[in-house]
């Protein structure tokens, strides 16, 4: 758990991410002055994101994939804390993308309410994928609403590690994120670093949880964790919900059939 000086230090946030409105302008201060909630004021069609500091997002076990050794269509579930299920993704992608594209597919993610209503929508071109190559990496492009952009997942090259930032609806810098050397994951949890501009300050992290031998090598499910303040802007919980789909694809997507 983050210490009590961490958690105000974040309170500052703000002033990292550019195009961040003053937020008396967009949503009512909270009752505690020392913790005002920032919004944009273009708010997303849900109730769910301003509140919640943990996000689990669950991989539904395709077992017609695994039978017949085909790669389907990723479906995800999207809990609280509470492992309530408050939003469903699923991605849309042709046959001859997943098949002959694998893990670099183009795809659409469409991100559902309970009651059917899309919310967010996940765009994927196809791009490449290597530590040896510095052009045409991968990129996300996020909208909550569908069909207004807030932001974007774009990766940084680095021979090293792999380094990714989160960007605004101008393509503006206003978070990075830093996973290890290794994202193999075979006998432990894997966290990308969600930190300030200036590297300086950590402010969440995304987490591919551990599920054991036998579930990570015999199936495609993967469970991911995102961790970030409460009060962090809506777009971009939104957007670090895109960069955990992307990270599944890259470096988490297998099955038995690609053993």
């Amino acid at each position: 758990m983050a210490s009590k000086d961490a958690q105000n230090q974040r309170r500052g946030l703000p002033g990292f991410l550019p195009g961040a409105p003053d937020p008396d302008q967009s949503l009512p201060a909270s009752s505690n002055p020392g913790n005002q909630a920032w919004q944009l004021s273009l708010p997303l069609p849900s109730s769910f994101l301003p509140t919640l500091d943990l996000i689990i997002i669950h991989q539904q076990v395709e077992l017609l994939g695994m039978i017949l050794g085909t790669e389907t269509s990723n479906k995800y579930e999207i809990k609280n804390s509470l492992g309530q299920r408050i939003y469903f993704a699923v991605e849309e992608s042709i046959c001859f993308n997943r098949t002959f594209c694998s893990t670099l597919r183009s795809c659409t993610l469409r991100i559902t309410d309970n009651s059917g209503r899309e919310v967010i929508t996940v765009n994927r071109p196809l791009r490449c994928n290597s530590c040896w190559c510095p052009c045409y990496l991968q990129e996300l492009e996020i909208q909550a609403p569908p069909g207004t952009i807030v932001g974007y997942v774009t990766q940084k090259w680095d021979p090293f590690l792999p380094k990714f930032t989160i960007q605004n609806a101008n393509k503006e810098d206003i978070l990075k994120i830093v996973g290890p050397c290794v994202t193999c994951g075979c006998f432990g949890d894997v966290d990308f670093e969600v930190e300030t501009i200036n590297e300086k300050l950590t402010i969440g992290k995304i987490s591919k949880y551990w599920s054991g031998f036998v579930n990570d090598v015999f199936t495609n499910a993967d469970n991911f964790g995102i961790h970030v303040p409460a009060d962090l802007d809506v777009t971009v919980k939104a957007a670090m919900i895109g960069a955990c789909f992307l990270f599944d694809f890259m470096f988490f997507e297998h099955s038995l059939a690609g053993l």
